[in-house]
């Protein structure tokens, strides 16, 4: 529970934010600063995400799984996908702005179904579809000794296991600790022959989250869904048809706990994108 003082002193270093200016912003941010649970209540009507998201979710962090992105960070081709071009400048223009050239599947970034099928571009998704209870499942072991290694169903099941059923519309993360190596050659690992070797998640994992389990994405902390060996882009193939999203290079999961937490995907909203850099976070 937030004290006066507390809040007192939180409206006025944020007094100028819009959303201070209503008792439900200033609540909201009392919440934010761990001085009270936060309640994430869906819009009137939408009867799935009342669902699969808890009526009130207490939290002390917020976690940041999202990379920064330069034109630096390692690509799936191994060439830069962003640059960016000065168009003013402080010193001359009085203010600084960049043109950027993008491509929308760099950095740690959302695929839309549109990315592989004729489903919901990223624009298209439900907000509701964006938040959920998250479920780290650490393969970090087996990819270790491994860097071709594949969550399985039975990394699933040993995941519930101990932490009981995924909850109904949950987001299921592969924790590889792959994110470790995203600033050198390790993080696509390529072969002499090109091919990369990196952990993803196995086609059966697939099916069985979406035969048997109420799942609204998936976060993998290496370049792909599928991992760097697959000859087909199975996973690709089988998720974002079924109008399913996934979130690739998530940073930073090894900080959070393997459930409890609760994922908020900062998707892009460009009509007709099917995908781009995604700001993820996590509430812990």
């Amino acid at each position: 529970m937030c004290v006066p003082v507390c809040t007192q002193k939180m409206a006025a270093d944020l007094g100028r934010r819009n959303f201070l200016r209503s008792a439900a912003g200033l609540a909201t941010v009392a919440a934010l600063a761990g001085c009270a649970p936060v309640s994430a209540t869906p819009p009137a009507g939408t009867a799935a995400a009342a669902r699969s998201m808890p009526h009130s979710h207490s939290f002390s962090r917020i976690f940041d799984l999202t990379h920064t992105l330069a034109p630096s960070f390692p690509t799936f081709g191994g060439d830069p996908q962003l640059a960016l071009e000065t168009v003013v400048t402080l010193a001359n223009d009085g203010y600084n702005l960049y043109r950027w050239l993008l491509n929308e599947h760099t950095g740690t970034h959302m695929d839309a179904p549109f990315h592989f099928s004729e489903g919901l571009t990223a624009d298209q998704i439900p907000v509701e579809d964006l938040m959920g209870p998250l479920a780290v499942v650490d393969i970090r072991a087996k990819a270790e000794g491994n860097p071709d290694a594949q969550l399985t169903p039975d990394d699933l099941l040993a995941w519930e296991s101990q932490h009981g059923p995924l909850p109904e519309g949950a987001i299921v993360a592969m924790n590889s600790g792959w994110d470790a190596f995203v600033g050198d050659e390790r993080f696509r690992n390529a072969d002499g022959d090109g091919g990369m070797h990196f952990p993803g998640f196995h086609i059966e994992a697939i099916e069985l989250l979406l035969g048997e389990r109420s799942v609204k994405g998936i976060f993998v902390d290496t370049l792909s869904l599928d991992f760097g060996q697959s000859p087909d882009f199975a996973v690709h193939y089988r998720w974002l048809p079924a109008n399913r999203w996934g979130i690739e290079c998530v940073a930073n999961l090894g900080q959070l706990p393997a459930s409890g937490a609760i994922a908020i995907v900062g998707g892009p909203k460009i009509a007709g994108a099917t995908g781009g850099p995604s700001r993820i976070l996590a509430l812990g």
